[in-house]
């Protein structure tokens, strides 16, 4: 499987006896752990080519500097 490709899988939250509230709260959190509002929230209307290019640069810089800092502070772990 290439990493560009969709994995489709259906979000499930069991419901215990009758708590059927807290089962809704799980499967709000399961969406938006996933990213599921944020993507409704993008695809809600047309993005221009150069809008989407300049926004993925900016989620990737995102990404990297989250990556360093995580690497900076495994570091500081093993040495301290």
């Amino acid at each position: 499987m290439s990493q560009n490709e969709l994995v489709l899988r259906p979000l499930e939250v069991i419901v215990d006896g009758d708590n059927v509230e807290r089962a809704i709260k799980a499967l709000k959190r399961k969406v938006a752990h996933e990213g599921i509002y944020k993507e409704l929230k993008r695809r809600r209307f047309y993005e221009k080519p150069s809008v989407k290019r300049k926004r993925k640069q900016r989620e990737a810089e995102r990404r990297r500097r989250k990556e360093r800092r995580r690497a900076i502070r495994a570091r500081q772990r093993k040495q301290g």
